[in-house]
């Protein structure tokens, strides 16, 4: 009998005895009810509980199970697995009717089960962070063991072609011939990160500033969702729109002053990014001024304040742990970002603080590397994780620096309102 066909036997099989075990023991509360003795739950929640102890223990032993066949490599036979899952059901369904009693809490003890798999679902963030950082550290220890940390950190120079000889049985001449210095590959994530943050980051709160505090109910109706439409559009769209319609421009605006641009260059993805994150910071930015209490703009306005003081002095200041928060959210947003720049500034790592010229990103070369034909235990691919943990390690600092400044900014704003 094929897989799907067990699951599906399962499942119904499962369901069915969840409809017994909730009549059943809905049931037997009710006629302890009607007897005249009092209970400390309701008929509904004793069989809804008879539910939980029916089905919990059968998926729990069936997700370890599967987990122990997936990972670990145990043989276990997935009949005789579904098998045991159903007999503990059965056994679930009789202790879970067994326990409808008068002294039983019911309710409590799926409120304890609702609590438990709600701190579950909180730790799951947890462990998945956790995991990708092992997954990310363990292999970018083993490129660290072929390639000097201090080379790839401060480097200047990345050029990971002759790595290729490894393969052809060549290695001590790839190994010196390749160079992975990572510093262009930052520079040019931080340049177009920084082109972005100066589009997004202004026309986003004045933006937000408008739609919160001069904008009439109709006129933010529409432009709201108009604006919030950016995020939905395919990034691919946006790697279009700056190569074939900002790239161009640029360099026709660049040669009217007499200076001299690449079509490929890195201000165009800036732009077109600070467009794409535009709607990051706009929303988050709009919600968190709303949020700002209606009494402190009346009693601005009543000490003498012009709304556009009020706005500056209390509104922006209330809010601006907020607003730090998105524009941070939309920083890691921009240094994460592939496609546009592959599109429109190239592959190529270029030392250069010239935003006319082209450059790449660390994404970018993190792409390049796992989609070569490299074999997986070469320096070039092995090269994508430690540049992914490098990444890691930047954006985890973005966000400690952002908890300590919206810290700062609670204290002193909270002392001065004092």
């Amino acid at each position: 009998m094929q897989t799907n066909q067990l699951l599906a036997m399962f499942s119904g099989s499962l369901l069915l005895l969840g409809l017994i075990a909730f009549f059943l023991a809905r049931g037997k509360a009710a006629r302890v009810r009607a007897s005249g003795t009092s209970m400390y739950a309701q008929p509904d929640q004793y069989g809804w509980f008879t539910v939980m102890s029916t089905a919990g223990p059968a998926l729990v032993v069936g997700a370890v199970g599967s987990f122990i066949m997936l990972l670990v490599g145990a043989e276990i036979p997935p009949l005789l697995l579904l098998a045991s899952c159903l007999v503990i059901a059965c056994i679930g369904l009789v202790l879970g009717v067994a326990m409808v009693r008068p002294d039983f809490h019911a309710r409590q003890a799926i409120e304890r089960v609702i609590r438990f798999f709600l701190a579950g679902a909180a730790l799951i963030s947890i462990f998945t962070t956790l995991g990708i950082l092992l997954s990310i550290v363990f292999e970018a220890i083993r490129f660290f063991q072929m390639q000097s940390f201090w080379d790839f950190i401060t480097g200047t120079t990345w050029n990971p072609g002759a790595s290729f000889l490894e393969a052809a049985g060549r290695a001590e001449e790839g190994a010196s011939a390749a160079k992975f210095g990572s510093v262009p590959l930052f520079a040019g994530t931080f340049m177009i990160t920084f082109i972005a943050m100066l589009v997004a980051i202004p026309i986003g709160l004045l933006a937000a500033i408008y739609m919160a505090e001069f904008a009439p109910p109709k006129v933010r109706t529409i432009a709201k969702p108009v604006l919030e439409v950016l995020a939905g559009i395919p990034t691919v769209v946006y790697g279009f729109f700056a190569a074939i319609t900002v790239a161009p421009i640029i360099v026709a605006v660049a040669g009217f002053f007499g200076l001299e641009a690449s079509f490929n260059n890195a201000l165009a993805p800036g732009i077109v990014m600070g467009i794409m994150i535009i709607p990051f910071i706009s929303s988050l930015s709009d919600d968190v001024i709303n949020s700002v209490p209606n009494s402190m703009r009346e009693g601005s306005l009543a000490l003498g304040l012009t709304k556009g003081e009020m706005i500056r002095d209390i509104v922006v200041p209330a809010a601006l742990p907020g607003i730090i928060s998105a524009s941070l959210l939309a920083v890691s947003r921009a240094l994460g970002e592939t496609m546009i720049v592959v599109m429109a500034a190239g592959m190529r790592p270029n030392l250069t603080f010239n935003p006319l010229e082209d450059m790449t990103t660390v994404t970018v070369r993190i792409v390049a590397a796992l989609t070569g034909d490299q074999e997986f235990a070469s320096a070039e691919t092995l090269s994508a994780f430690a540049l992914g943990l490098m990444l890691f390690v930047v954006t985890l600092s973005l966000n400690l620096v952002s908890v300590i400044m919206i810290r700062r900014f609670r204290e002193k704003y909270r002392v001065n309102n004092l």
